[in-house]
């Protein structure tokens, strides 16, 4: 592909340009980062070096083809979704279908010959794709064929149509937008959809709503078994194997505790159960969660210094190392869906993917979200943070921390924390980093 962008300049016109710097939320943010009006702006870039949008930029890009040319009837949250799905905000974006040879491009991977039959069948002649297929991969091309594609399917045989089957339809066609194949797909799209709001004036991702009373975490002398169990899940995934990758269990069976502890207990690789209480909740023995903590941040974030004991600490609290997590809070670790779709789509934490929340119950997913989380919060603002401030950000937010209170869940994790690190440590001012 010859195709490449450095620039907005690069794949917009002068007038798209000038519609993107009148809308407050794009022209705050581009100030922010030290672009000028009148000067050539840079398109944001990912850690592999591809440009994309960013959320404000595809929402204002939605908002203003809707605008000028659907009479704002296509809804921009519609597309943006859609954009996260197909390329994850990527102009650049191209996937070759080998059922159906068909090679789709853009941001809403949009494929010629779609874009080709709309001008010629449904006169949406705006853009010159029969002579320069190539342009689908400008931002406001790929959202003006796209958005024109909504609106077709949206009435589609003469019928007022649902958004289930408009989103299911563009993935995979009229003749598949009830079949199962597309589901998937459509449970995709309602999970991204959501965490929208949440990004769209964001001023910091938070867990789910703490408990009012939480249950205390286990203690270094009480039953290794937890006591205050998730809903049942029917016996699905209780097998390490089923939630972890192969690198990581091989990484598990060459932690010497781990291996010690699944030894003992006659475990077979390949099929190695999770441990559970007495109601048949699977759960992480300490051995187990400090493992996946040691791994996660000797991997990943060797740089930042976070403290193995941090770690565990929290998940204590958030989780009491319930696989599947407690009430509303999923995986060990405690993270949102949107959080963790935060830090992977914006943040560029990208090592493990969570296309589904049901991923965060997966114990190496939710630590490296969880430690991405932590990672963010300890320099919140451009500054560093105490772990006081980390601890009670990361539980309720950090718009909500209070230090000048004594915070019930402070004072239970410092209890917790002194079983993964018994020495003496200065009260409310002991760094991850």
């Amino acid at each position: 592909m010859g195709v490449s962008f450095k620039y907005w300049d690069d794949c917009v016109d002068p007038e798209d340009m000038e519609a993107m710097w009148k809308q407050p939320e794009v022209r705050r943010e581009w100030i922010d980062a030290g672009e000028t009006q009148g000067q050539r702006v840079h398109l944001s870039r990912d850690p592999d070096g591809q440009p994309y949008l960013t959320q404000t930029e595809m929402k204002a890009v939605a908002e203003i083809v809707g605008r000028r040319h659907f009479d704002s009837q296509i809804d921009p949250d519609m597309i943006c979704a859609i954009a996260e799905l197909e390329s994850d905000r990527q102009p650049l974006a191209m996937r070759y279908d080998r059922k159906t040879k068909l090679t789709t491009t853009g941001i809403l991977q949009i494929a010629p010959n779609t874009a080709e039959w709309m001008v010629r069948e449904r006169d949406y002649s705006l853009f010159p794709v029969e002579e320069n297929p190539d342009i689908l991969y400008r931002p406001f091309v790929s959202v003006y064929f796209g958005a024109a594609y909504l609106k077709w399917l949206s009435n589609f045989d003469n019928k007022v149509r649902t958004e289930e089957f408009i989103v299911r339809a563009y993935r995979g066609g009229t003749k598949k937008a009830s079949h199962k194949s597309t589901l998937p797909y459509w449970k995709r799209y309602l999970s991204v959809k959501e965490s929208l709001p949440s990004r769209k004036h964001f001023e910091g991702p938070s867990l789910t709503q703490a408990p009012a009373s939480p249950t205390s975490p286990t203690s270094p002398t009480s039953p290794t078994s937890p006591s205050s169990p998730i809903s049942p899940r029917s016996g699905i995934g209780l097998y390490w194997d089923s939630r972890v990758s192969s690198e990581d269990m091989e990484l598990m069976w060459n932690h010497p505790d781990v291996s010690k502890e699944w030894t003992k207990s006659n475990e077979i690789r390949g099929k190695v159960p999770f441990s559970l209480n007495s109601e048949k909740k699977p759960y992480l023995s300490r051995a187990e969660l400090k493992a996946i903590a040691e791994i996660i941040v000797s991997k990943y974030f060797s740089t930042r210094r976070i403290k193995i004991s941090v770690l565990c600490a929290l998940a204590e609290i958030v989780s009491m190392r319930f696989v599947d997590g407690i009430e509303a809070r999923a995986g060990i670790m405690g993270i949102n869906y949107s959080t963790a779709f935060w830090l992977y789509t914006e943040v560029g934490y990208r090592a493990y993917r969570v296309d589904y929340i049901e991923d965060l119950t997966k114990p190496f997913v939710s630590m490296y979200f969880g430690a991405a989380y932590l990672a963010w919060l300890s320099e919140y603002e451009g500054r560093e943070r105490s772990l006081q401030f980390i601890v009670q950000a990361y539980i309720a937010g950090p718009k909500n921390v209070n230090l000048q209170e004594i915070c019930p869940l402070w004072l239970k994790f410092e209890q917790v924390l002194s079983s993964y690190e018994p020495r003496k440590r200065n009260e409310g001012s002991c760094s991850i980093m």
